[in-house]
């Protein structure tokens, strides 16, 4: 059998993290169908049937959201609201077979049924006034609501691939309406008539539908279509066991973009909220699609963990190539430093890079990083830097120039030999001068290596920037160069 799921989501807002693992665990499911099974599809259809709170901008931001981490659709999107004749001839069609009937009751006449039935005890469901009721006495100028016949006795039984065998009295399911009186839709009627409509056979979704499955799967039998095959997945709660709320990380997509996560980080963080292989927490998304299946999601509420993500997107950044790495921040470098990178800018970057990415957690981090190698120099030093560049420091830096200055093999290795034997050579420890190192080279104290640095800026670089920095404080301190060369 082909294999044909769907992500649904309403457009009153942005695309969140459960509606975003919800499209995940569709798409996976379908693609691994694709390839190891019948054959599968993942498509998208966007509920706008409550065109009040329905906007063009949250289904762009469904869109974009989906895109970004490359959850493509492999038919055109579906909108619920083009289908809306469609829902009127099912609702009608259901009449017709005697499985629906048309209920005359007004908004007032409902209230007072709810009133006297909390009055008296008993269930404040709608108690089926119309259900057999001769449409010949219905008052006149009242617009009816379709209501589906839902059984009165019996069990209503639903194995669900996730929660597994779960069942409902039908004494306590009611006559749901189909059809409103102005002829819109209800949830219920659209999803059931879209997903047969569009051949969906398996309905992977949050567990807070699980009541409407009860609902949805009389509507099947009514019309006496298959039953697509359900699965509801726990919902997400925060670190603290509670509702997920903002302060969870409860952001749209669009939103981790900006924050300089990794599509592929979030992809992998989603798929383990909830389902699980094994001990393997590092999942690329190719083995995610070989391994993924519906057995293997856990019946429990994930709780989302923003540490655990941002450790993630580590570990993904680390393992991303320079080249990648490099071709999605140029554009944000060369906004944030005004002007296109300058080829020298460009080779310190692609040298930097290695290194970068092992110290940065998300890309904003890495932009920030690299920034300090494409600056022009002289490198800006603000005031708080001062207190690095006394007398004995810039002396320091002077010898450690000309030091540098003279060596003939610019490596790792090399660079660590020379300095230390220029620092011991003037009864120094690099620890004693380091930040003074890193302010002259980079404008911050708190960086990577120093051999790193150098390594990455080159000689001429490293001398230069040594060189600005010293002519910079030599100004401040009104004192002579020359007083800080070594005494012959």
């Amino acid at each position: 059998m082909k294999v044909i799921t769907r992500f649904a989501p309403s457009p009153t807002g942005f695309l969140h993290i459960g509606g975003a693992r919800t499209a995940l665990y569709n798409w996976l499911f379908a693609k691994h169908h694709q390839q190891f099974g019948e054959g599968g599809e993942f498509l998208l259809r966007i509920e706008d049937t409550d065109r009040e709170r329905s906007t063009v901008e949250a289904v762009q931001a469904i869109y974009e959201g989906l895109r970004w981490l490359g959850l493509g659709w492999d038919r055109d999107p579906i909108s619920q609201n083009d289908n809306i004749e469609t829902h009127q001839a099912v609702a009608k069609k259901l009449v017709a077979l005697g499985k629906a009937y048309r209920c005359y009751c007004s908004p007032q006449e409902l209230t007072e049924m709810r009133d006297l039935a909390k009055k008296e005890g008993r269930s404040v469901k709608y108690n089926g006034f119309w259900r057999n009721r001769d449409e010949i006495l219905a008052p006149k100028g009242v617009t009816p609501v379709i209501r589906l016949k839902a059984p009165k006795l019996g069990t209503t039984i639903i194995q669900d691939s996730v929660q597994g065998e779960v069942k409902v009295k039908n004494e306590h399911l009611d006559d749901m309406i189909l059809l409103r009186s102005d002829g819109s839709p209800t949830y219920t009627l659209a999803v059931v008539s879209d997903d047969h409509h569009m051949g969906v056979t398996h309905v992977i979704r949050g567990d807070d539908h699980l009541t409407n499955a009860f609902r949805q799967y009389h509507v099947y039998k009514a019309l006496e279509w298959v039953v697509p095959k359900f699965a509801h997945i726990p919902l997400i709660h925060g670190a603290d066991g509670a509702k997920m709320s903002k302060r969870h990380g409860a952001l749209g997509v669009g939103a981790y973009e900006l924050e300089g996560f990794l599509p592929k980080a979030v992809c992998n963080y989603l798929l383990r909220l909830g389902w699980g292989h094994g001990n393997n927490e590092q999942i690329s998304i190719n083995d995610a699609i070989k391994w993924f299946g519906l057995e293997n999601i856990g019946k429990s509420p994930a709780r989302f963990d923003f540490s655990k993500l941002l450790s993630l997107n580590s570990y993904y950044l680390s393992n991303t190539s320079n080249a990648e790495l490099i071709v999605l921040i140029k554009d944000k470098l060369e906004e944030k430093f005004g002007e296109k990178l300058s080829k020298d800018a460009e080779n310190r970057v692609d040298n930097a890079m290695s290194e970068l990415k092992k110290r940065s957690k998300t890309m904003l981090e890495l932009v920030k990083n690299t920034l300090l190698y494409v600056k022009d120099r002289p490198i800006i030093l603000g005031e708080s830097v001062d207190l690095f560049f006394g007398h004995d420091s810039l002396q320091h830096l002077h010898k450690l120039m000309i030091c540098l200055g003279k060596l003939e093999n610019w490596t790792l290795d090399s660079l660590s030999l020379h300095v230390q034997e220029c620092l011991k050579a003037n009864d120094l420890k690099l620890k004693d001068i380091g930040p003074s190192i890193r302010v002259a080279l980079l404008g911050v104290s708190a960086s990577q290596g120093i051999y790193d640095i150098m390594l990455i800026l080159g000689q001429k670089e490293t001398c230069e920037r040594l060189n600005d920095c010293l002519n910079t404080f030599i100004g401040l301190r009104k004192i002579s160069k020359s007083k800080l060369s070594p005494k012959k």
